[in-house]
């Protein structure tokens, strides 16, 4: 086939000829961006998804707020797919299931009611069984969005707008971390505290030239960060992955579970797991190990845990060491690694960032808002003053203005008889002549 460019000004009826390999090229690259844009990578800014936003503020448009009481899931759910994410009930809801899970989220943005799943893979109840509203935290992620601090775009269909990104006044990014695969790439940023998170981006603020090093907290250096804070606890046990992860925004942990050894009772007992670990599919192959001898010692494993937290106790054979037990279960089960990949997405492309990168981001974009917010503020000021203006002009001369209004056919007339006589602006003469002269 012809491999020339399709020319533009060809008519409708014409056929143009490309080569299939550059079609097939170019449609796959605009798919992957599509995919990456659309769905996988949040924004650096917000550290939201675009399925992630769009439930935040549907559910702020319907005044679900965490003062408000709980809605049924069922109703967010179609309230967002029904304005703004037309991509299927189950992918909406598995991501406000997710907003909504203290094991998955270091701080959840949904403060959800029913069953939403467990550390043990329990699936969420049906959306109908379950309720939400907005956590405080998410709250503080769309506060100011009225005051025109970020811009909107038309929704799937044009019938309404939707934000670009959230004005967050939360670094929800390395608060809440991210994850997601997407065409030829993926994203993992763990989750941290909000207190070491905020104190690093004050220290950018007040020394734009610190590196990324100065921000990590080390035995050979203090720092704001000392790593990253899951919500379901366990311990990072190699300083050089985090290291690697925060100065050039990839490395690998190996996260190892929390265990207290109990030497009198020879017996060990798991108060922590690492991050997104399945507590009821390990307790399992932890027994099928040492039903087929590849883990020996182990006479009895019970999960105890509840509404407290994990507790997981695993019984010695007499005359076992636990401290060999212990051993075996951190080379096989209880140590495993978290590969750091900080992808987001920079002014609509994906770029892979350092601890100081990212906080720039967030720090940019709110000076953004900031700037956009107090701009919004300064015109509401200006017009309202314009506004008493004009009303000074009407009481200074409250007699000749009422006689001008009353003796005006309609309010039009009025209004020109106003601008005509005291030199007013349109709004001022309108606002006069709406003024009620009694209560």
């Amino acid at each position: 086939m012809s491999s020339e460019a399709p020319d533009p000004d060809a008519s409708a009826d014409e056929v143009t000829a490309v080569r299939i390999e550059d079609e097939m090229e170019q449609s796959y690259i605009d798919y992957a961006m599509s995919v990456i844009v659309g769905r996988a990578l949040p924004d650096a800014r917000d550290g939201l998804k675009p399925v992630q936003r769009r439930i935040l503020y549907a559910m702020d448009e319907m005044g679900v707020s965490s003062r408000a009481g709980h809605r049924k899931s069922s109703s967010v759910v179609g309230e967002t797919m029904g304005d703004y994410h037309p991509h299927g009930d189950s992918a909406i809801y598995d991501a406000l299931a997710r907003m909504a899970q203290d094991f998955s989220l270091r701080y959840p943005l949904v403060d959800g009611q029913g069953n939403f799943g467990s550390v043990d893979g329990d699936p969420p109840a049906a959306m109908r069984y379950t309720e939400a509203r907005m956590a405080p935290i998410a709250e503080e992620l769309l506060a100011d969005i009225d005051e025109d601090t970020v811009d909107f775009s038309g929704n799937y269909d044009d019938r309404l707008t939707e934000p670009e990104v959230l004005p967050s006044k939360v670094p929800n990014l390395l608060v809440n971390g991210a994850s997601g695969i997407a065409v030829g790439m993926s994203t993992k940023i763990p989750p941290h505290n909000l207190g070491e998170v905020v104190d690093a981006a004050i220290h950018v603020v007040d020394d734009p030239d610190c590196t990324a090093a100065d921000l990590v907290d080390t035995p050979e250096s203090e720092g704001y960060v000392k790593g990253p804070d899951f919500p379901t606890g366990a311990n990072i046990v190699n300083r050089e992955g985090l290291w690697d992860a925060y100065t050039e925004g990839r490395g690998r942990l190996r996260v190892r579970a929390e265990m207290e050894v109990d030497h009198e009772e020879n017996r060990l007992v798991v108060t922590e797991l690492p991050y997104q670990e399945n507590k009821a599919r390990r307790i399992e192959r932890i027994a099928e190990d040492v039903k087929d001898d590849k883990i020996e010692g182990i006479r009895d494993i019970r999960d105890e845990s509840d509404r407290d937290g994990v507790r997981v106790v695993v019984e010695c054979k007499r005359g076992a060491s636990v401290d060999v037990v212990r051993n075996q279960l951190l080379e096989h089960h209880l140590e495993n690694t978290f590969s750091v990949i900080s992808l987001a997405l920079v002014d609509g492309q994906p770029r892979v960032l350092n601890l100081k990168e990212l906080l720039e981001q967030f720090v940019d974009h709110r000076r953004e808002v900031v700037r956009r917010r107090s701009e919004y503020e300064l015109a509401e000021a200006e017009d309202r003053a314009h506004i008493l203006e004009g009303r000074l002009v009407a009481l200074d001369n409250a007699d000749d203005a009422i006689e001008i209004i009353q003796d005006s056919e309609d309010r039009d007339a009025a209004m020109a008889g106003l601008r005509a006589e005291y030199d007013l602006s349109e709004a001022q003469a309108e606002h006069i002549v709406r003024m009620q002269l009694g209560s």
